[in-house]
């Protein structure tokens, strides 16, 4: 029984040793293959250095011109050719229940990649001082920010506002 399995082993072994080989690459110095031509639809990863990826968009905090929490951006909109149109907020609720959605343009929307500065008094000792402080870990404070997405996203409206506007429904038709 030990015999089959080491058998078995060793085969698959040499099966999967062959795949392997039968994808090493071809030649860069080879002026006849495929993979050494040059085509003008690739793109360097420096060519998008400076877009941000909308998977980490969608999520985002949402703060309004007093750095006040107003919601999250729920999705964005875009037009056939691929333009985001609008964000959509989410405004209120718990987990997704309860939440108006709210579409509203993208120029409306301000994106910044420095986190929320909040400036408040806090008292240690008798000694009023400021801090600043973006919700989050301290040593995360002092890190860069990420060039592939931004921080949070800036709308000039109240969290009263945004609700009072028209509710944003996804069309089933």
């Amino acid at each position: 029984m030990l015999v089959k399995s080491i058998i078995a082993g060793v085969a698959g072994s040499a099966l999967l040793a062959t795949v392997a080989i039968a994808q090493t690459p071809t030649d860069k110095g080879d002026k006849m293959s495929p993979a050494a031509s040059t085509s003008t639809s690739t793109t360097s990863a420096t060519s998008y250095q400076g877009n941000w990826r909308a998977s980490k968009v969608v999520g985002l905090s949402v703060y309004n011109d007093k750095n006040e929490s107003v919601g999250s951006i729920n999705d964005l909109l875009m037009d056939k050719g691929g333009a985001i149109k609008a964000v959509v907020i989410g405004v209120g609720g718990f987990l997704g229940v309860g939440e108006h959605l709210v579409a509203v343009p993208l120029d409306k929307v301000k994106f910044e990649s420095e986190p929320v500065a909040y400036t408040g008094a806090s008292n240690t000792g008798g000694t009023t001082k400021s801090t600043t402080t973006t919700g989050a870990a301290p040593a995360a404070a002092a890190s860069k920010p990420n060039p592939w997405y931004p921080d949070h996203a800036v709308f000039s409206a109240t969290k009263d506002e945004l609700k009072a506007m028209p509710e944003f429904k996804y069309a089933t038709d």
